[in-house]
């Protein structure tokens, strides 16, 4: 009888999760405007190095001196800031990943700022692992203070979702990413159940930015009319590309993050990978700078307007420039430089042998470059299918992922432990 009461008097489902909604929700909504904020105010200052500066001097922005100045003096103002700003902007951001634990809050001002900076001046990084982890900190921050009796692990999962949802613009990008973390933590409920709080908070970043920013990952890709037979070779075949060329970044990713290590110095370490950076942007050309996903669309809008040559140097230069961003010590995302490299390469492929319809080549190229960098097959299969916005793609691009996840997985990955060991 005790047992029977005892089980009576727990909480149903329905009336433990609906007390989440209101903090997932402001959670997910203040996750959005911190996106937009810094998104925006790197947009600002963006102008301002590469059109109103290059302008007043009568040098053209985009010129190799420039690309090559610009980017060394951002990674030694960078280098600055990280020297003097409390916590050195968080931990060394190649032991870091998309989802950690919270930062102390007093971290989160000088992580933006360097994450502006980067953003501003071309660096080959993306926003999304700085935001989240400066709204993760922020998040747990005012839940332990209003809610003390809440886990962290709440807070750090509703700020992940808002964050991720605001960056796709859809709440399932976040429910795919972070039901492959809690699929393997035990805990009460199924997975929906402890995916609800996400998802809420997911929705609400997403709607925050959809009604402020209208942001789309649609490339406006040719229609892909029909499958043929000759279609799954190539998906495989590119995707399997993809893979090999993302895994070549990992493989290096210690040994490069060693070599900058070595010099001992934030300052030093990040005004030699700006000038690495710019000679990378000199060789690539202007469109292998920034996060990539403006560029990409570029790209994609003339699939025909570069050569097969061309689009495999775009691919090349823009993984080397990830892999040294990432290694020493700008903060930054690795999503949309790789998104950016697996279409160039998509491209390539497509240049070479042009019975490879372009919705094809790209998805499947970004899918292979993805599954490498990131090891998230929902996130690299979601992010392929939305910039083709074509579900016709869908079953091929789940048989490319098939040889391309048996290249990727047991590797190393694209992080590192404190000692310098890659993660596995």
């Amino acid at each position: 009888m005790a047992t029977d009461s005892a089980v009576s008097a727990e909480p149903s489902p329905a009336r433990r999760l609906l007390p989440l909604l209101v903090p997932a929700l402001a959670v997910g909504v203040v996750s959005a405007l911190v996106l937009l904020g810094i998104s925006l105010l790197a947009e600002g200052l963006q102008d301002v190095l590469w059109k109103t500066l290059p302008d007043a001097l009568s040098i053209g922005g985009f010129s190799s001196l420039w690309m090559i100045v610009m980017l060394t003096a951002i990674g030694l103002a960078a280098g600055l800031v990280i020297r003097v700003v409390p916590g050195r902007a968080g931990p060394d951001p190649a032991t870091t990943g998309l989802v950690d634990p919270p930062l102390p809050p007093g971290v989160v001002p000088g992580l933006l700022a360097v994450t502006v900076l980067a953003l501003a001046g071309g660096v080959s990084l993306g926003p999304e692992n700085p935001i989240t982890a400066a709204n993760i900190a922020l998040a747990y921050w005012a839940g332990r203070r209003f809610a003390p009796g809440a886990p962290a692990e709440l807070w750090v999962s509703l700020a992940a979702a808002g964050t991720i949802g605001a960056l796709f613009g859809t709440p399932v990008a976040a429910a795919l990413i972070l039901s492959e973390t809690l699929a393997s933590r035990p805990g009460p409920g199924a997975l929906w159940d402890r995916l609800f709080g996400p998802l809420a908070a997911g929705a609400a970043g997403s709607l925050t930015m959809a009604l402020l920013a209208h942001p789309s990952f649609d490339l406006s890709l040719p229609d892909y009319t029909r499958a043929h037979w000759g279609d799954l070779l190539s998906a495989t075949v590119i995707a399997s590309a993809g893979a090999v060329l993302g895994l070549a970044t990992v493989y290096a990713f210690p040994y490069v993050h060693r070599a900058f290590r070595a010099l001992r110095h934030p300052v030093l370490a990040l005004t030699l990978g700006g000038l690495l950076l710019g000679l990378l942007g000199a060789l690539g050309g202007h469109l292998t700078l920034f996060k990539g996903l403006d560029e990409v669309k570029e790209l994609a809008a003339d699939p025909d307007g570069w050569s097969a040559g061309q689009f495999a140097v775009m691919a090349v230069v823009k993984t080397a420039a990830l892999l040294i961003a990432a290694t020493c010590g700008f903060r930054g995302g690795r999503i949309f430089p790789a998104v950016f490299a697996g279409a160039a390469l998509g491209l390539c492929a497509h240049a070479l042998v042009g019975g490879v319809p372009v919705a094809l080549a790209v998805t499947c190229g970004v899918l292979g470059v993805l599954l490498a960098i990131t090891r998230q097959g929902w996130l690299s299969l979601f992010t392929a299918a939305v910039l083709a916005s074509d579900t016709a793609l869908l079953p091929l691009l789940c048989v490319a992922s098939l040889p391309a996840w048996l290249l990727v997985t047991g590797r190393p990955q694209m992080q590192l432990h404190e000692d310098g060991t890659p993660l596995r």
